[in-house]
């Protein structure tokens, strides 16, 4: 019998029990990409389209724990960042990022959701932005991460742009100011900046209400096509295209916002 050899990646993420954001989404993306896919879960959460009910949180060891043991075994050939919930955890990931030097990382804020609601408190943000931050390779905020993050309202595209600049300020070595949430002719337009390179990258806006899981599935997929072995650039533009692709075949799944169509190809898209 012949062994396939296949490239690796990491999601350190909440589980989401309506399966569509957060670890199941990401290991859906990375699958879809032909990436083996492995997790280090930080939080429990009881939610479907129409919300959430509960969130259990996984203690800091044990999160430390399931990182230690995928990369003393299988490796990782890039690994992203979800929900973490809380300054401990934030900060017990940022520790073994460094000690075990993990690389490339794509870090997902999920700080501010896209309607704008906070998701995680004063002393999480501070620790995310002084601790996590500087050891990614890309982050990846929305407009309100975004405006939480560089101290400055975002209205306009030199908004965008100007907010990437003082993101990067912050130490990750790129960063990827996105649109989503914008108004007008700017939805779906994101701003990318290495530090030199200041890129807009634009694609049609999707109109659905589908949208469960965008976040996610966007740092998975840039995350996946690292672990490919593309470059940062590239691997944002094919995460972007395949992120698109899924909101043009979104799930009739549950009575509210339902989740994007990672395997679009199987449903004969």
């Amino acid at each position: 019998m012949e062994y396939r050899k296949v490239a690796t990646a990491l999601t350190i993420a909440g589980s989401d029990s309506g399966g569509g954001a957060g670890i199941q989404a990401d290991l859906r993306t990375f699958a879809f990409h032909r990436v083996h896919g492995t997790s280090a879960l930080t939080a429990l959460t009881a939610q479907n389209t129409q919300g959430v009910t509960r969130v259990d949180v996984m203690p800091p060891d044990s999160v430390a724990a399931q990182i230690d043991a995928v990369a003393s075994d299988i490796g990782m050939g890039a690994a992203k960042t979800g929900m973490l919930v809380n300054r401990e955890i934030i900060a017990r990931v940022a520790e073994r990022v460094r000690a075990l030097g993990i690389t490339p990382l794509v870090v997902d804020p999920v700080m501010v959701s896209r309607a704008g609601s906070r998701l995680i408190d004063d002393e999480a943000v501070a620790a995310l932005r002084e601790q996590l931050l500087p050891l990614a390779t890309l982050v990846t905020p929305n407009r309100h991460e975004a405006q939480l993050l560089a101290g400055l309202e975002i209205q306009t595209l030199e908004d965008m742009r100007e907010a990437a600049r003082r993101v990067h300020r912050l130490g990750p070595k790129a960063v990827l100011v996105k649109g989503g949430a914008m108004p007008g002719a700017l939805r779906g337009t994101d701003v990318w900046f290495d530090g030199e390179r200041l890129e807009t990258l634009h694609l049609a806006s999707v109109e659905t209400r589908n949208t469960h899981g965008t976040g996610c599935t966007l740092s998975a997929a840039i995350a996946a096509n690292l672990a490919l072995g593309h470059g940062l650039l590239e691997a944002t533009r094919l995460g972007k295209e395949y992120v698109t692709r899924a909101l043009q075949h979104p799930l009739a799944v549950g009575r509210g916002n339902g989740p994007i169509g990672h395997f679009f190809p199987l449903l004969g898209a």
